[in-house]
């Protein structure tokens, strides 16, 4: 018998071994079932693989059973059925093991991850989500799962560029950047700050943390901790840009990330020195902004959408009657409301063939300069002028840097 003959057994007896270890250690009173209970039903089951299906199914009722009796004679002392799910589950892994056995091995991974995660799976259901957090969870994936399959993936409309699969897609990344913006301040702690609450405010709008920042910076001892929260909130946009046009056209990604990796990459820096600066009293929790938004934001998502899709259309109609001027203006006039529509407009018009990849980076860096003129404003008009010149100042060598980037690649051709 060879290794390549043997190796699915070995296999299935060392993801029960691993399985029962874990069950062994994390409980201090007798199991129904031990590590040398699990490698046996993990072995028994590559065994039943090997000789057919139909006595993998018996063996399957079989362990069924006894793993039944089994609880019922120790439900009184621990009265969980995590060691009996687990049970079933490792004679399911060596049924899985005998055929694809690396398979196998990563579903034992992630089991035992689980298992061993108890406390903390515990906490964050009770402690850190919410009932309306978990309400949310669900509504996103309604929105993900159910209704887009739903959505036809053709062209309609004016100029074919409304596109239903598309469109609420876009909704779709929207809102679950925007859910796991919002869980990932709350898994984090307040701890963390304002740095973490003005990324994830800049992936649901950085316009509306900077102006949130701005107020919260007239206020404070020191602008230092919201100006570079404002920051980040812009890197937030740097970061979402590339994720979204990634989605709709890999050509204009390719020559787009270097320039916006090397502002971000400037961004961070002086975010990072500026909030260094910042006085100890500023990065305490009770300073820490109030999101009195919910994590699952179907409104604003649909609103941008349709910023999003309306952009799209007059930037193909100006593209038709004005030629790529047309669409560079319409991109700039949509990054008043928003970076990504003017941006997204283009670069979607790019994918079609309507017009070159140097236009779509050219209206690309419109859109995100008249959106800086936007937050530029706001910051002076929320915070005040000395927040304002901070922010307008900080966020100057990024856009030196991204628009001297963004030159060379439209130059380079």
């Amino acid at each position: 018998m060879s290794l390549q003959q043997i190796q699915p057994f070995l296999v299935a007896l060392a993801i029960g071994l691993l399985l029962g270890l874990e069950r062994e250690r994390s409980h201090s009173r007798k199991l129904p079932a031990g590590s040398r209970s699990f490698a046996l039903l993990s072995l028994l089951g590559a065994v039943a693989a090997s000789v057919d299906e139909w006595v993998v199914v018996v063996g399957l009722v079989s362990v069924a059973a006894l793993v039944a009796l089994a609880y019922f004679r120790t439900s009184e002392d621990d009265p969980g059925t995590t060691t009996a799910i687990a049970a079933l589950g490792a004679y399911l892994l060596g049924v899985l093991a005998y055929t694809r056995p690396a398979v196998a091995v990563a579903l034992a991974v992630v089991v035992a991850g689980l298992l061993l995660s108890k406390s903390r799976i515990h906490r964050f259901a009770r402690e850190i989500v919410s009932e309306v957090e978990v309400e949310d969870a669900i509504k996103f994936l309604v929105v993900a799962f159910v209704i887009l399959p739903l959505f036809p993936d053709r062209a309609l409309g004016p100029y074919g560029v409304l596109n239903p699969a598309k469109v609420w897609l876009l909704v779709v990344l929207l809102t679950g950047i925007g859910w796991i913006g919002y869980i990932g301040v709350r898994a984090l702690g307040p701890q963390r700050g304002l740095l973490i609450t003005g990324l994830a405010g800049g992936f649901i709008s950085a316009t509306a943390t900077t102006a949130s920042m701005g107020r919260l910076g007239r206020t404070a001892n020191s602008v230092s901790a919201p100006l570079a929260s404002a920051l980040l909130a812009s890197l937030a946009t740097f970061v979402q840009l590339l994720l979204v046009i990634g989605v709709v056209d890999a050509d204009v990604l390719r020559r787009l990330w270097p320039p916006v990796v090397a502002g971000a990459a400037v961004l961070v820096g002086i975010a990072a020195f500026v909030y260094r600066r910042a006085a100890p009293d500023e990065q305490s929790e009770r300073q820490q902004p109030t999101q009195g938004s919910r994590p699952f934001a179907l409104r604003p998502a649909l609103i941008l959408t349709a910023v999003l899709t309306f952009a799209l259309l007059i930037g193909r109609w100006g593209s038709d009657v004005l030629g790529p001027q047309g669409t560079v203006l319409a991109a700039f006039a949509a990054g008043l409301a928003d970076a990504h529509a003017g941006s997204i407009a283009a670069t979607s018009l790019a994918a079609r063939g309507d017009i070159t990849v140097d236009t779509a980076l050219v209206a690309i860096a419109a859109a995100l300069g008249s959106n800086m003129i936007v937050k530029t404003v706001l910051a002076f008009t929320a915070g005040g002028r000395r927040f304002g010149l901070g922010f307008l100042v900080g966020m100057g060598a990024p856009t030196v840097v991204f628009g001297v980037a963004m030159f060379a690649a439209v130059s380079a051709g």
